[in-house]
């Protein structure tokens, strides 16, 4: 293999990489700023004029986004989006993706919500930046779970690095981190 035909081959997996790096990105823009209740930081997944179809929701990219948030702020007192496998194919500046997600959610009312499914998702590349075109959000399973009850001490050791905050005071905002703590709020 001549110099040329490697420069050419290693440029393209590098390019590729990017590509996939920046999919990726994108995918943890829309999980964290759903659970942190960014709206900001969860529209930019997408593209202003994606669909976004949940089978509970459905609409562009804004309207989905804010009644994602309303929602989950209506009804949950806390939730995360966990995205898991994860498969991309490249396709220029489009690319298919289908990732896996759980979603865990504390309710207001009755036991803790733990779901499975995928995000089906067509990705576009535009201006330089990767972003959501369409998603189907292919919700497989719907259940419930029960709490543990912990002791009182080893409960207020879990809960001594937070709290939890679903908005930009999380700690995750913090810069610096400097003493693992969130500050009192």
């Amino acid at each position: 293999m001549s110099e040329t035909s490697l420069d050419r081959d290693l440029l393209a997996f590098v390019r590729a990489a990017k590509d996939r790096q920046e999919i990726q990105d994108c995918l943890l823009r829309y999980t964290r700023g759903v659970d942190r209740f960014d709206r900001d930081l969860m529209l930019s997944a997408y593209h202003p004029d994606a669909v976004d179809q949940h089978g509970v929701a459905e609409g562009d990219a804004a309207t989905f986004v804010d009644w994602a948030i309303g929602y989950h702020r209506q009804h949950q007192l806390r939730h995360q989006h966990i995205i898991t496998n994860h498969t991309v194919e490249l396709d220029g500046d489009v690319a298919h993706g289908e990732t896996y997600y759980i979603f865990w959610g504390e309710n207001r009312e009755g036991p803790p919500s733990l779901c499975f499914g995928r995000y089906i998702d067509r990705f576009e590349k535009r201006q330089g930046r990767w972003g959501i075109a369409h998603r189907v959000c292919v919700n497989e399973k719907v259940g419930t779970f029960n709490d543990m009850v912990l002791p009182a001490d080893w409960a207020r050791a879990l809960s001594s690095t937070g709290p939890c905050r679903r908005d930009r005071d999380d700690i995750s905002y913090a810069r610096p981190l400097l003493d693992g703590h969130a500050a009192a709020g």
